[in-house]
């Protein structure tokens, strides 16, 4: 899929709010997260050629002062083309720290896969996050 990555605006959180999974579930608190980071310049999207908005990945620099993916979604419709590579690498090259970490859960398989297949490298392990669902750590080598 042909896509164009770009800085989100703070008027597109309610489209990717809407693409996103948890938030579409009703998790209000997914979606305000997604406005403030929206608001705060911390996310970029990824967009089809008629300028849907398919994807988003947020970049925050609160993990021990180094940049964490903390969000990456991309449209169920839309999976499997490409587009969380293409804003992994996006978060890659505008990182401003250096080093660049994310998380998911050991059930999340789909997301594990796409980290191996972009070259990012385990690092840890963390139990009680989520009950019965350890989570995860990687390290994107720059």
């Amino acid at each position: 899929m042909d896509v164009t990555v770009r800085r989100a605006a703070a008027t597109d959180w309610k489209a990717l709010a809407a693409i996103d999974a948890i938030a579409a579930a009703g998790d209000a608190a997914r979606a305000e997260a997604i406005r403030r980071c929206c608001e705060q310049g911390l996310v970029l999207t990824a967009e089809d050629a008629s300028q849907r908005l398919v994807g988003y990945v947020t970049v925050e620099y609160t993990f021990f002062d180094q940049g964490f993916v903390t969000m990456l979604m991309v449209d169920a419709n839309a999976r499997r083309q490409g587009i969380g590579r293409r804003l992994l690498h996006a978060a890659k090259t505008t990182c401003t720290t250096p080093k660049l970490f994310t998380s998911t859960n050991v059930s999340n398989l789909p997301m594990q896969q796409l980290l191996q297949r972009t070259g990012w490298s385990a690092t840890g392990l963390l139990h009680g996050l989520d009950e019965s669902d350890p989570e995860l750590f990687y390290l994107c080598d720059f």
